[in-house]
């Protein structure tokens, strides 16, 4: 196995394990860290890529192994767990539908390092007023825990979560400050983002894993189980320490992150320190 391929793969297992459930955009640190790390036009980097997403999705199958567990055993007797389960897939139908309609215009025409550093940058300032609006206004929020949270409450997440199809948004980001927009508090918006990726990014992964079947390279597996490994531990500390996190913090933090990394991706662009390669 070429020790630069799987290096390349560890580190791109790391970058989507550490930031798939944080609001920084996957994606984005994807795109910019195969071409850091010469990936980008690697034979199947795309079907990489996608693949080790499953890593991330594994983990937080992991974590909540006993809430899944719960629910697929109260599936028909248990209505808390009934409701979570549809809620979960009530929001997650609008990415679905939506997705299979606009994804490869928007992967064709959005996946680069411009797209990714203003959506960054973007959406650093919507983090920055929503949470500087929730400290003025000091309101409880209407929605506890995600059990609490009513089909309507998951629809309108689901139509959020839209908003991350944009390389560079953050799936995380636009159902967590999504939902704290929509009343629910810090904690239930990153619970319920954690659930809804389970069938989000897995349906993501099949669906085009399952298009580029043909384009799938042999040789390369055992690279991708060396990401796909890595992502998984790393996102399962991940989530492991966000979800205390939240208990004390908000998220301004985050789009500060997001602001200064996307304008040093605006700088290395423009001044012409980085030359990017199409992704």
């Amino acid at each position: 196995m070429d020790w630069l391929y799987s290096l390349q793969a560890a580190v791109l297992g790391i970058v989507e394990g550490l930031t798939e459930f944080l609001p920084i955009s996957s994606t984005g640190h994807l795109i910019i860290a195969s071409d850091i790390v010469g990936f980008a036009e690697t034979p199947g980097a795309d079907e990489f890529v996608v693949a080790i997403q499953s890593g991330a999705i594994l983990a937080v199958c992991w974590y909540y192994r006993a809430r899944i567990l719960s629910i697929l055993r109260g599936l028909f007797s248990n209505r808390k767990e009934q409701r979570l389960a549809i809620n979960t897939i009530v929001a997650f139908l609008p990415a679905a539908v939506i997705g299979v309609l606009v994804a490869g215009v928007i992967k064709a025409y959005l996946f680069n390092p411009m797209t990714v550093a203003v959506a960054l940058i973007l959406g650093g300032f919507i983090i920055l007023w929503i949470e500087g609006r929730q400290a003025k206004l000091g309101t409880q929020p209407r929605v506890a825990t995600m059990d609490d949270m009513t089909w309507k409450d998951a629809l309108l997440v689901g139509f959020m979560q839209c908003l991350a199809m944009i390389p560079g948004t953050s799936r995380s980001g636009a159902t967590i400050i999504g939902g704290m927009v929509l009343g629910l508090s810090r904690r239930a918006a990153t619970e319920f983002s954690f659930f809804l990726a389970i069938p989000t990014i897995f349906g993501a992964t099949v669906y085009d894993l399952w298009k580029a079947r043909n384009d799938l390279v042999l040789d390369n597996l055992p690279g991708l189980a060396i990401g796909t490994a890595v992502s998984f531990v790393s996102a399962l500390l991940v989530v492991h320490w966000l979800l205390r996190f939240v208990a004390g913090h908000d998220f301004r933090g985050f789009g500060w992150y997001r602001i200064i990394f996307g304008i040093v991706i605006l700088a290395a662009t423009t001044m012409g320190w980085v030359e990017w390669r199409a992704v």
